[in-house]
């Protein structure tokens, strides 16, 4: 809401000349982005968008382009507005370690964590919450691509987080979306796995 907000005051100031010639491009270019961006839904394709995995002991991370790692796969992919936050460390990523073996059993081939974290941060999450052990891929969108694409991005006076949901895509197709608009609890992976 208050980013709503700011750019409307921007976007007006903008109109009245207020701000100089660039940051008035930048208020209407924020404004169009904002309002193109429809959230994604059943039937959708999932972007073709650079990801970043962490790598242990520091290691340099990788870039992984998202559409080429689901493609020919079905998978549940989760988004959460950050790491270590306590409802995400808390009931979100716990819910989907514990579900592993029951989502494979559904035809879940992979499962993907999403946050707008850095790749260093995403991947200590990975390796103290035991969801790299139970075979969990963690990616960074840093840079808020994969969020704003997907018209998920979280109104926070702070960095661009997420909203949280989860989704299912084969082939690279959404087939079940999964909103916390409700309930954060709705995009645990009981909700996910009673839809499959």
């Amino acid at each position: 809401m208050f980013t709503r907000i700011l750019t409307l005051c921007l976007v007006m100031s903008a109109a009245s000349g207020f701000l100089s010639p660039s940051a008035r491009t930048a208020a209407l270019l924020t404004t169009a982005l904002s309002a193109s961006t429809d959230e994604i839904k059943v039937g959708d394709k999932i972007p073709n968008v650079a990801m970043m995995e962490g790598q242990a002991d520091y290691g340099k991370p990788d870039a992984v382009n998202l559409a080429e790692l689901i493609a020919g796969k079905k998978v549940a992919i989760f988004a959460v507005p950050g790491a270590f936050t306590p409802g995400c460390s808390k009931s979100h990523l716990p819910s989907f370690i514990t579900a592993q073996d029951d989502l494979k059993a559904k035809g879940v081939e992979l499962t993907i964590c999403i946050a707008t974290n850095d790749a260093y941060v995403m991947e200590a999450w990975a390796s103290s919450s035991g969801g790299a052990d139970a075979g969990i891929r963690f990616l960074s969108d840093a840079n808020g691509e994969l969020t704003e694409a997907l018209g998920m991005v979280l109104d926070k006076p702070v960095m661009m987080r997420s909203n949280r949901y989860s989704l299912i895509a084969d082939d690279g197709v959404v087939t079940h979306f999964f909103s916390a608009d409700e309930e954060s609890s709705n995009t645990w992976a009981p909700s996910v796995l009673a839809a499959l």
